[in-house]
This record gives C-alpha cells, sequence and structure tokens, in this order.
C-alpha cells in the first residue's frame, strides 16, 4: 500500500473517532438538559438591579441580562443565544415577565434552548 494512502485512512480514521465521541458527548449533555432541575427564584429577596447571567451546555448557551426594579422582572434581554434551531424559544421571555417566574413551561420544539434560557435568568437572579 502507498504511503499517502495509509496516511490518508489514519486521518480519516481520527477524524471519524473524533466525530463519533463529539456526537456522543453533544447528545449527552442535550438529554441532561431536557430534566435539568431549576431552582425557583424568590424575587421579594432580588434587589433592584440590573442582573446578568450565562449558562452553557454544548451545543446551546445563553447569556442574559436581566433587570429588577420594585422586586418584580421589568425586562429580559437576550445578550447572546447560540442555539443550533431553538431560537423560538427566546419567547419565553414574555412568559416570565408576565408569570414573574421562571417556572414556566418550555416552548414546544425548543425544550433545550428554553431551558438553557432559564437556567441563564436564574443564574442572573442569584
Amino acid at each position: 500500500m502507498k504511503r499517502w494512502i495509509k496516511v490518508l485512512l489514519a486521518v480519516l480514521s481520527v477524524f471519524l473517532i473524533i466525530s463519533i465521541t463529539a456526537y456522543f458527548v453533544i447528545e449527552g449533555n442535550l438529554k441532561n438538559l431536557k430534566y435539568i432541575v431549576i431552582d425557583p427564584i424568590e424575587l421579594s429577596e432580588v434587589e433592584d438591579g440590573i442582573y446578568k447571567g450565562k449558562y452553557s451546555s454544548i451545543p446551546v448557551s445563553a447569556t442574559v441580562q436581566v433587570s429588577v426594579v420594585d422586586h418584580k422582572i421589568v425586562s429580559i434581554e437576550i445578550i447572546e443565544h447560540i442555539n443550533g434551531q431553538g431560537s423560538k424559544a427566546e419567547s419565553i421571555i414574555d412568559e416570565i415577565i408576565r408569570t414573574q417566574s421562571i417556572d414556566v413551561d418550555v416552548i414546544s420544539g425548543a425544550t433545550y434552548s428554553s431551558q438553557v434560557i432559564k437556567q441563564a435568568i436564574s443564574k442572573a437572579l442569584r
């Protein structure tokens, strides 16, 4: 066998091993996101201010900025959201502001992104 064929096969083998490993890591992270427990926030204990939070679970991450006035969430800005196809999860912030709680249902079809956004908000307010 020619040397270049051996090198090519070695490179392809390494690429295949890395790809398979990455796939299983990402799938494991996504499965865990479905069942993540997000502790409720006690807004009566949150002082007025602007809070920033970030949460990441490869391949999804979110950075948010939460504004609190008189112990109420008045705005949530999504600063960054790396989401694959879960951009519609960003509408969850309207429900969180409306209910003044992060204990809201995830957005159908965007479960992972919804969970990451909720967790980022939770981290911001802690």
